[in-house]
């Protein structure tokens, strides 16, 4: 009979039936969690920030565009080319994903300025039409068609995008000054 390694000691059955037997297997503790900012992309927030800077210097001083330093838009937001000169951003704005602001309609000929005011908020996929003026302290809902102008201390929404609400009052990039102001238009529009 052939043994183990494992065996070399003792050769009596009672021992080899024993070596056959699993030990039962104890749980171990689950190592602690890293912190998430040290795993993510957070970390390379900076680079954004950064990113951004570059566009709107090289929107504002190559392309001739007016787009204030305190506003903020997303790195995949549009703004027209063909008329660069027609944009115009105001102070403490916010352009969400793929917003696009025209300045232009070519098969019309026509060339005309868009400005966006103060303390705005455009939301993600929103499209702005050549000569619209969105005043101060609006926000245009995400996919929207902006067509004509908008009134200040509005919010719109739709295609084409009509007012839903007037009379609000927004902070910079066109935040609620307080949770209650969101939470009363939501409970006048059933949503809450």
């Amino acid at each position: 009979m052939v043994l183990s390694d494992r065996h070399k000691g003792d050769t009596s059955l009672s021992s080899l039936q024993k070596s056959k037997r699993r030990r039962p297997v104890m749980a171990q503790p689950a190592p602690p969690l890293k912190k998430a900012k040290s795993r993510g992309l957070n970390r390379l927030s900076f680079l954004r920030t950064l990113l951004v800077s570059a566009k709107r210097l090289f929107l504002t001083r190559v392309w001739g565009m007016d787009i204030h330093p305190s506003v903020q838009f997303s790195l995949s937001a549009k703004f027209d080319r063909t008329f660069p000169v027609g944009v115009h951003v105001g102070r403490a704005s916010y352009l969400a994903f793929n917003s696009r602001i025209l300045t232009h309609d070519r098969t019309r000929g026509l060339y005309l300025h868009t400005w966006i005011g103060e303390n705005c908020f455009i939301g993600g996929c929103s499209l702005i039409l050549p000569g619209v003026e969105i005043g101060d302290n609006c926000i245009v809902g995400a996919g929207s068609v902006v067509t004509r102008h908008v009134p200040a201390r509005s919010i719109v929404a739709g295609n084409p995008a009509r007012v839903i609400r007037s009379d609000i009052e927004v902070g910079e990039y066109g935040r609620f000054l307080d949770a209650d102001a969101t939470e009363s238009a939501l409970a006048e529009q059933g949503l809450a």
